[in-house]
């Protein structure tokens, strides 16, 4: 796993009101925050943007514009952080690579259980057929 850093300046942020619950409180303060991160004008590397881009996730535009809404807490510091963190393990989500799969074959053991369980199923519809009769 690698360590991300981001710069503070590649960051926009953009304070709105939060919706859902909260009263009057929630009509008069800008408490959530919208964070903007360009993909194409970062620091971080090609092969990472690259990955980024092809990455399929509704908060990443066309454009190559990340937009992360926080409005889970009532304070826009904590929202703000939130939103920090929610980009950096979106980056290191779609920039992990993946294990390729090593193919294997069924043992021994499962194909004989398999066979045993095939045989099992085949008697019990033999059993619901109606009998022959001549």
């Amino acid at each position: 796993m690698t360590f991300l850093s981001l710069n503070e300046s590649e960051l926009s942020f953009l304070t709105l009101r939060a919706s859902g619950p909260g009263g009057q409180r929630v009509n008069k303060v800008e408490s959530a925050v919208q964070l903007r991160f360009d993909i194409h004008n970062s620091s971080l590397q090609p092969r990472a943007k690259e990955k980024l881009l092809q990455y399929g996730d509704h908060r990443i535009s066309q454009d190559g514009i990340i937009l992360i809404k926080a409005q889970r807490f009532r304070s826009q510091d904590k929202n703000r952080q939130d939103a920090i963190k929610r980009l950096e393990s979106l980056i290191t989500k779609a920039t992990k690579a993946e294990r390729k799969r090593i193919p294997t074959k069924p043992s021994r053991a499962a194909k004989k259980k398999r066979s045993v369980n095939k045989k099992r199923t085949a008697v019990t519809k033999e059993l619901r057929k109606k009998p022959n009769l001549e």
